[in-house]
């Protein structure tokens, strides 16, 4: 099957479908603990002023996470790619939250763990550290009291005001104290989010890993892990290798996770990534390969995802969220190619078209015919 595509020198090239698509094993025994950070799919219609009414269409939205379940994936609920802080506010967050914890319910196994941020108080109105605390506090207890369990996220209020190590100190001290239950914490780099330079209290790495490690050293009861998400696998390693005893890390890292999950014989990463999202059914089969042994099975499921997760994650990184959802279009589970925020206009039409070739080329076209459809529709409303 052949279909025309643009290239960014302005020219047209045949481009000819390779891929065989990837077939998950359902029901598969993961060896990491695997979470996805989901999408919210967009009501497209209802949606008159997406810059600043987000609604979202709530059966689709459920139905992918069904999706996500059946391939045994754990889900993490209203993180950064559910475009958090990016269109998607702390209002429609409460409710995608209620929703998701309600539908796990429902499902045998199922395992969710939800954002909780401070994205409801905007950097310019916070005064204090005890603003943050407040609002982080708010959160907290509302997905508490959903029964549900709370990713740690990293909070731009708090960046905006922090003099220091010792207030992120106070604040995490503070939230992991009078937590009911085990807390995942997020470190957010500003590749992802500019208004995160400087988390931890220092532009330093070395200086930001000690403050992050003697954070969870105090606390080890009461996290569960950490995600890291800097793009960089031996930031990770270091970070890793400093753990406590039953304090595990999540790659967060869309570019090495194929190697960081793996591990390097002595220790390895679990999983808590946005592209899972978009490549669930080859990272099904392969942790499938990595449980039954086949370390050779699982490279070569992984590796052909990377190139494919370099580019939706590309400069300018924090917009990574239209190629997920260009995914799900492309694979129907959305009627559409409309976004929150009108976020698919963040990227262009070539971008598009080098996310296709390497989705084939991953066997991460579910059924080739309607996304080779979808893709010519996408090219003719850019005029290519």
């Amino acid at each position: 099957m052949d279909i025309i595509l643009p290239a960014e020198n302005g020219s047209r090239a045949n481009y000819r479908l390779v891929g065989e698509p990837a077939m998950p094993r359902m029901g598969a025994h993961f060896p990491r603990i695997a979470y996805a950070a989901a999408h919210v799919v967009a009501d497209p219609i209802v949606m008159t002023d997406p810059w600043s009414r987000p609604v979202v269409d709530w059966e689709r939205t459920m139905a992918f996470r069904h999706h996500l379940w059946r391939l045994g994936f754990r889900i993490a609920e209203a993180m950064d790619t559910s475009q958090r802080g990016m269109g998607f506010d702390w209002a429609s967050a409460r409710e995608l939250i209620r929703r998701s914890i309600a539908e796990a319910r429902t499902v045998p196994g199922a395992d969710l763990a939800s954002g909780a941020g401070t994205d409801h108080l905007s950097p310019a109105a916070a005064r204090s550290i005890d603003d943050v605390i407040h609002a982080y506090e708010e959160q907290f207890a509302f997905i508490e009291n959903e029964g549900g369990k709370a990713i740690m996220m990293a909070s731009r209020a708090l960046a905006a005001v922090a003099k220091g190590p010792e207030d992120y100190v106070r604040v995490y001290d503070r939230l992991l104290s009078q937590a009911s239950g085990k807390v995942i914490l997020h470190w957010l780099g500003d590749m992802f989010d500019p208004a995160l330079k400087g988390y931890w209290g220092s532009e330093d790495f070395d200086a930001a890993l000690d403050t992050v490690v003697a954070i969870i050293e105090r606390h080890a009861g009461k996290v569960e892990g950490i995600k890291i998400s800097l793009l960089d696998a031996g930031k990770e390693v270091l970070l890793r290798d400093r753990l406590p005893e039953g304090v595990v890390m999540f790659t967060g890292d869309d570019f090495n996770y194929p190697e960081l999950i793996a591990g390097d014989g002595r220790k390895h990463s679990h999983a808590l990534l946005g592209i899972f999202d978009a490549i669930a059914p080859a990272a099904n089969a392969a942790l499938a390969k990595l449980a039954d042994g086949d370390r050779t099975g699982y490279d070569a499921l992984m590796a052909p995802t990377v190139p494919l997760s370099r580019k939706i994650f590309e400069a300018p990184t924090e917009y990574y969220k239209a190629g997920i959802v260009f995914m799900a279009w492309l694979n129907g589970h959305q009627d559409h190619f409309t976004m929150v925020g009108g976020m698919q206009s963040a990227r262009g039409i070539c971008h598009y078209a080098d996310v296709f070739r390497l989705a084939d080329q991953a066997g991460l076209l579910a059924d080739p015919d309607l996304a080779v459809a979808r893709m010519k529709a996408l090219c003719a409303v850019a005029g290519a």
